[in-house]
Order: C-alpha cells, then structure tokens, then sequence
C-alpha cells in the first residue's frame, strides 16, 4: 500500500504498540543447525539465515495486523521473533530494513515500487514484483505476494459522488480547486506532482488527516481523501472509492520483504505460506475486527495464523 495509513481510534494504536513491545521465542536454538540461537540480532547485522528475526511493521493498524500474523506464523515453525511494531512510515522502515535492523516487514508491492522508482509504468503483480527485483539492493527481496491487495484510493463521500457525479479520479477535474485532499503526513509529497501530471488535478488544500480521514470525510472537514480499500469504514461511513482508470495507484499485493542475511527457508516457508491463504476478503474481514469490533490485532492475528492451520 503507499506504506499505508488505516483510520483507527489511538486506544487501538496504544493496544498494538503494547503489542510491540513483547518480543517472542518458541525456539533457542536455530531451526538449521540447531545452535543456540542467542537474543535479538543487532542492528546491521542479521543472523545469516538462523538467527533472531526482526518483524517490523509501520504506524497504522493494519500493517501491525499482518506483521503480527507474520511473527505468530514464524514462531509456529520454531523460528525466534522479536517484534518492532509502529515504527513509522515507508521512508524510515526502508532504511532500517536495508541496514539490518529488520529483518521482515509487511509490504505492499506496488506502493513499494512507487517509493523507489515514482516513473514505473509496471501495472500488474508480476510486473511490479519484476521491477521490484530489479530496484531492489541485493541484500533485499520480496517473497511470495499474497491475493491479498490494499490499495490506496482517492475517496469521497456517497453525497459529494452524487452531487458532482464522481465515479473515476478523472471526473475530480472540474471540482479539484475547490476540494480540500487529506491524508498521511507524506501523502502530498509522494503524490501531488503525479496527480498533476497524470490527471491534471490542483486541490485547493493537502491537509494531514493521518489514520483519521475517514473521518474527515464523515464530517466534511476535507472533501476528498486517501482511504484503503481494506478499511471498514468505507462500508460503515457510506463512502465512495474512485476508480483509477490511469493506474496511478497501480496493484497493491501485501508482500513480505526480507534482509535476506536473516531469513532461513524455515522463515522462508512460514512467510509464503502465509501469502498463500490471505486474500482480500479475508484481510477486509480481519480489519473489521480491529477497527470495528476493537479487537486486539495480535488476539486477530493468532485467531487467523490457528483458524489457517499455521500455527
């Protein structure tokens, strides 16, 4: 997803980033060659493939969602986890992940592309995942992508699509200058200029709306608004996503990606095995959960790891 940013109440948040805060084992020895596989790995220098693996994840809940499915599954298969939950956005897990201070995030495929090529045509997953590889460091990859897509969309509300008759970002062209966009803090930077060059769009004000959009949008406090797809709220606030018939925002597969230094094929397997089973509907499911029924995203995380016979 851009790194994406989900509407959430900050009891929620606090919730998960308590999440973080517990660093998990099941193993002490690593699961290839059986030694003792010591505390967590320091920063810059993953354990090749045995050691403790990182599992970080950005500031919004569904991220910390899927990264919690990925260390509950890991350590089902004996792999030593410790958790990095709500770090940031793309712009600081990147750094960390590349220099070793990760060693897993949940990413999204296309989102990720965008941040390190911003003039990729690529449209679908396997031409996104194939330009990823190739912009990708060598010390970096991304494993198997799951079915399951969140995309980033540009949204409004169901009274604002009827009085302008929106159905596309297209048909925002004779509105824009008088619409106030809102969104995660680094929305307006990653995606001003394109929306300008692909759709000819100006918007009369950015305003940084983080996990609250949605409710920026419910209230009328902006007009238009960079929701996720997965987010419940779409449903619940009667919201309209626009289609994006110029793929600007382009496909959006959730998509582990790995320091490849600290990831075994046990990690490998448990990881992948993972993708295989989520898919959108599933991943929608789960965030109502979270954000509907403020259930704790690591209780909704072991609940799907068990129900998915992964853990």
């Amino acid at each position: 997803m851009s790194l994406r940013t989900r509407a959430l109440t900050g009891v929620l948040l606090a919730a998960a980033v308590t999440v973080s805060l517990t660093a998990c084992s099941s193993s002490s020895k690593d699961p290839l060659s059986g030694a003792p596989a010591g505390g967590s790995s320091a920063a810059g220098s993953p354990a090749a493939g045995g050691g403790t693996v990182v599992v970080g994840s950005a500031n919004y809940p569904e991220n910390v969602l899927l990264a919690s499915i990925y260390s509950q599954a890991l350590q089902a298969k004996g792999v030593k986890v410790t958790e990095k939950f709500n770090i940031g956005s793309r712009e600081l897990l990147y750094g960390q992940i590349k220099d070793g201070s990760l060693t897993v995030l949940p990413e999204y495929n296309g989102a990720l592309l965008q941040y390190l090529d911003a003039k990729s045509t690529a449209v679908t997953t396997a031409d996104v995942n194939a330009a990823l590889a190739k912009e990708l460091p060598a010390s970096l990859g991304i494993l198997t992508s799951s079915p399951a897509e969140d995309k980033d969309s540009l949204t409004v509300s169901k009274d604002t699509a009827a009085k302008y008759n929106l159905k596309t970002i297209a048909d925002l062209s004779a509105q824009a200058g008088q619409f106030s966009i809102g969104g995660p803090a680094e929305f307006k930077s990653r995606r001003e200029q394109q929306f300008k060059d692909v759709y000819g769009l100006t918007f009369k004000e950015w305003k940084p709306t983080a996990d609250t959009t949605a409710n920026a949008l419910k209230d009328g406090t902006i007009q238009v608004g960079n929701v996720f797809t997965t987010d419940p709220k779409l449903v619940s606030y009667n919201l309209v996503a626009l289609d994006d018939p110029k793929n600007v925002f382009g496909v959006q597969n959730v998509t582990p990606l790995v320091n490849k230094a600290g990831v075994s094929p046990t990690a490998t397997a448990a990881l992948d095995a993972v993708s295989a089973k989520l898919d959108t509907a599933g991943l929608t499911a789960l965030m109502k959960r979270v954000a509907v029924d403020k259930d704790d995203p690591s209780t909704v995380a072991k609940d799907w790891v068990k129900a998915n016979g992964l853990g």
